[in-house]
């Protein structure tokens, strides 16, 4: 992976998290490093689902996979709160 991807993911990561905590109810008790890197991770692992259902590479916005990606960062916001609070 060159250094442009490297950032484009970087970008795209603090996107999608940021995204999948304001979809969230109230307030996160999670810093923004790990919002970005909650994102990292969504939009890796949601390009990968989109991918195996076939909607990855469309014709315009990939709605779909915005949505698997934003829901995924949701879900890894939701549970590293859930993680971080019981310590």
């Amino acid at each position: 992976m060159e250094i442009s991807g490297i950032i484009t993911a970087i970008a795209f990561g603090a996107i999608i998290g940021a995204l999948g905590r304001l979809v969230l109810p109230g307030r996160q008790n999670i810093g923004w490093l790990w919002t970005i890197a909650v994102g990292i991770a969504a939009a890796l692992v949601g390009t990968a689902i989109a991918a195996v259902l076939g909607v990855a590479d469309t014709k315009g916005i990939d709605w779909i996979e915005w949505a698997v990606q934003i829901g995924l960062a949701a879900l890894g916001v939701t549970a590293l709160e859930r993680l971080r609070s019981r310590r």
